[in-house]
């Protein structure tokens, strides 16, 4: 995991909202990253529904918010749709992103879950694995 302090680094990819580059965003607004391991499983299901949630909250500090794992762009179309996501998933089939955020994998289950907040400088500020509460990103957001 990468920690607290360090400059983002920037990557290019495709989602489910057409091609990002964080380079676009760094230094101009926070960004929230979600490493989560797999579309349509309940804790992931859950940790996106809770992003849904809170647009309005994640809007009041202009946040992108992208969810990352390595499932395709179709794999994403889809489970963005069945659960009405409006933030980006992206793919990172190659785990290029994922190896430039050291996020580590578990066993059988594919990459750890973790969540990056990058300020609007562009230097991460929170950096925790698992299924973190929106108060506390939303704090994170805030500093």
């Amino acid at each position: 995991m990468l920690s607290i302090g360090l400059p983002a680094p920037a990557f290019e990819a495709e989602s489910t909202l057409g091609p990002v580059r964080l380079s676009d965003s760094l230094g101009k607004q926070p960004i929230v990253l979600i490493f989560y391991p797999k579309d349509e499983t309940p804790i992931c299901t859950k940790q996106l529904c809770a992003v849904r949630d809170s647009k309005s909250q994640y809007a009041q500090f202009n946040a992108l918010v992208l969810g990352i794992n390595p499932g395709t762009v179709a794999e994403h179309q889809r489970f963005s749709q069945k659960f009405a996501y409006d933030f980006p998933l992206i793919s990172d089939q190659d785990e290029r992103i994922k190896d430039l955020y050291d996020v580590g994998n578990f066993l059988f289950l594919g990459q750890q879950r973790i969540v990056y907040v990058i300020n609007q400088a562009g230097t991460i500020v929170y950096a925790k694995k698992g299924n973190r509460p929106t108060k506390e990103i939303l704090a994170a957001l805030s500093t």
